[in-house]
């Protein structure tokens, strides 16, 4: 008997000899080893403001890359030969939130050391892993200006919560890590921040686009124009995805869903608008939590998402 039919430890699934999925070009990162994509997992949400287990999401997004081939018909362009290099997951402290907010730090740190990769994706977490990853950058890499997709602006006061999934922006401006005129925020909805927040934003220079302002002027012609603008003035470009700036009807695995939003497709053309430029080295995605989620489709969402980061900049 061979048994030529049983697998052992793997799923049963159909192969395509024609077909490569995303998840056979990702590997383990080894020291020496250079590759165009660097993946690394920061599983922290228990610095969420609502309760949340977006820390199971990196793995979760990850197990999606399976669903995807890399062949893209639009661009008629097979990226099978892309080398994606997976850095793992950050093993946060399971009380100590400081200690885990360095240990993020610190991880982002040391995969920026080793200059292996040309770009990296981040998987939170919650929006607070914000702070420490575009931290990490700013003192490796220098100026970096930021494109944050997200429903509110995340510049809460210090004082109700300390340092917590609504402040990474507020923490990063006053630690000097990011200016606010370097701060281009997208998506911004109506009834979902205090006025505090929007005069904050006011003050410190962050060019705000709300979704009324999306409707009339158009995500694409923002960030044409605010891609020329930052290039002149920073070193590098960071995106930051907070997934709740998707519409609830396409997301609705997110702590802070709610109507109003984008859809998918304006989420996944304004990614791939902004990826391509030069100067983007970095995107984040946030705020995943796959316990509320419907059939993956916020997970599965997320993965798209990176796959137009990926592969954006060489369509």
């Amino acid at each position: 008997m061979s048994f030529e039919y049983l697998t052992f430890g793997q799923e049963a699934v159909f192969q395509d000899r024609h077909v490569t999925k995303v998840s056979e070009t990702i590997s383990p990162f080894s020291k020496g080893e250079k590759g165009e994509i660097g993946i690394i997992g920061l599983p922290l949400s228990k610095t969420s403001i609502s309760l949340s287990q977006a820390a199971e999401a990196p793995q979760k997004i990850r197990s999606h890359f399976k669903s995807f081939t890399t062949y893209s018909a639009e661009a008629d362009k097979d990226f099978h030969d892309m080398k994606i290099l997976d850095f793992g997951d950050c093993l946060t402290h399971p009380t100590d939130l400081m200690e885990s907010t360095e240990r993020l730090y610190k991880s982002v740190s040391d995969m920026l050391e080793v200059n292996a990769c040309e770009r990296y994706m981040i998987l939170g977490g919650d929006h607070g892993v914000s702070f420490p990853s575009i931290r990490a950058f700013s003192e490796k890499l220098g100026r970096v200006g930021v494109i944050q997709w997200d429903a509110h602006h995340d510049v809460r006061n210090f004082d109700d919560g300390g340092k917590t999934n609504g402040t990474p922006f507020r923490s990063l401006i006053e630690g000097g890590y990011l200016k606010g005129d370097h701060l281009v925020q997208l998506g911004i909805r109506d009834f979902s921040n205090a006025k505090v927040y929007r005069e904050y934003t006011r003050e410190k220079g962050i060019h705000v686009y709300t979704m009324a302002d999306i409707e009339k002027i158009g995500l694409a012609s923002i960030l044409i124009t605010e891609l020329t603008r930052l290039e002149k003035e920073v070193d590098y470009l960071y995106l930051s995805v907070d997934m709740d700036v998707v519409d609830q009807a396409f997301a609705p695995g997110c702590p802070a869903i709610g109507p109003g939003g984008l859809t998918s497709r304006e989420l996944l053309s304004s990614i791939e608008i902004a990826s391509a430029h030069q100067k983007v080295k970095a995107m984040d995605i946030v705020e995943v939590d796959p316990s509320k989620d419907i059939r993956d489709m916020t997970t599965r969402l997320a993965a798209y998402t990176m796959l137009k980061f990926m592969y954006g900049k060489i369509r």
